[in-house]
């Protein structure tokens, strides 16, 4: 009874420590406006620091169960790779996907759920109501056209009259949208060149950061060139991630031109036989079109400099700003050829079914989303993975 009693004091004990160490972390980061210019950036360090509170409290938990003593909390929170591998093993990566659409299907999936229930009977008017709320979650209007007309013809072929059984045509037809024979992010040539372009704030950086790491851990050897010159502390906050991730980076000082640091992050990329370069650009706004003419002489470059490199030119894309991702996204292919795009922040919206109108409407596979934080929460995209968990 003693010992049960000891542990739980320890327990508490250890964890109003590791709160103290976290606020103080937290507070530090917020103050330092040197490094920080952006709302994502805090966001990035604060939910790292988040998940070290969480592998923390799962230390002493354990460490506690072992009869094992846990004296520097400091060290807890700091020891960070081993904790990272327990944590993944845990949480499956469909979970992660589908904690993550919880947004998204309660802006779709629940609220057809919810249209079904109150019909007895498929008609046109249960039809309106599955149209409108396509719409409303950022379908995309000719998207959602062109999803009725393949639902009504489904359900005149298969001669539904059930309206739960919608549901499933529903599904199919959204995997079918999605699926794409070449949607997965191939970085297995040597050497391959990864260019990152999309405007600010919607999350180039920290999807640059996320994939070194993924790919050093898998034991490529990796470079990253920190292209966006332009945008306050973009070299620096790309700087953090590859100290996080163990990778070099090539830089210039603030305000060079992003194509001389193109070109000498292929010329350090031939000398040290790297594996995978991957390039920021400058966040174009996508009206610019000064702007998008300097991003078409940094493609100019990778041609003529690496035309051994297999390329990729990945468009990410916020998928909070709706519509406006689909504009962007339009706008991006008429300057460059994307062969993939990146859907971040799908966990923040209830309107995920702008992943439907980006696809659609530009003809290019979603290759990557991003639904959390964490660097596993960046997802190679697998449309039947995505519609199982939107739907399930």
């Amino acid at each position: 009874m003693f010992k049960k009693f000891f542990k739980k004091n320890k327990k508490e004990e250890l964890k109003k420590d590791v709160e103290e160490v976290i606020t103080n972390e937290v507070e530090k980061e917020e103050s330092n406006e040197d490094l920080v210019s952006s709302q994502e950036e805090i966001c990035v360090d604060n939910c790292l620091l988040e998940e070290k509170k969480e592998i923390a409290e799962e230390v002493i938990e354990e460490s506690l169960e072992n009869d094992q003593s846990v004296n520097n909390v400091e060290d807890v929170i700091y020891t960070e790779e081993p904790k990272e591998e327990v944590k993944e093993s845990k949480v499956s990566l469909f979970d992660r996907l589908k904690k993550g659409l919880s947004k998204a299907k309660q802006g779709i999936t629940d609220r057809v759920d919810q249209v079904l229930k109150s019909y007895t009977k498929v008609d046109d008017e249960l039809l309106e109501e599955i149209e409108e709320i396509l719409i409303t979650a950022d379908v995309g209007v000719d998207t959602t056209m062109s999803i009725m007309d393949k639902l009504t013809e489904a359900i005149r072929n298969k001669k539904i009259i059930d309206p739960q059984d919608v549901k499933g045509e529903l599904k199919l037809i959204i995997e079918e949208i999605l699926t794409n024979d070449n949607s997965a992010l191939d970085v297995s040539h040597k050497p391959t060149i990864i260019l990152m372009v999309g405007v600010n704030g919607v999350g180039k950086t920290t999807t640059i950061g996320k994939l070194a790491s993924r790919y050093k851990k898998e034991g490529k050897k990796v470079l990253i060139a920190a292209g966006d010159t332009f945008r306050a502390a973009a070299i620096d906050q790309l700087e953090v991630w590859a100290n996080r991730s163990g990778v070099d980076i090539i830089k210039h000082q603030e305000g060079a031109d992003p194509g001389a640091v193109i070109f000498d992050s292929i010329k350090a990329a031939k000398a040290r036989d790297i594996d995978l370069l991957i390039c920021d650009t400058a966040g174009r706004l996508h009206n610019k079109a000064n702007l998008m003419n300097e991003l078409s002489k940094v493609f100019k470059i990778v041609d003529r400099e690496y035309p051994e490199a297999k390329k990729e030119v990945l468009l990410v894309v916020d998928a909070t700003t709706g519509q406006n991702a689909v504009s962007q996204a339009k706008s991006f292919k008429q300057v460059c050829d994307i062969t993939g795009l990146v859907l971040t922040k799908l966990d923040g919206t209830a309107k995920g079914g702008v992943i439907l109108a980006v696809k659609s409407e530009v003809d290019v596979p979603v290759k990557l989303i991003g639904v959390g934080e964490k660097i596993e929460d960046l997802q190679d995209f697998d449309a039947k993975a995505f519609s199982e968990a939107l739907f399930g």
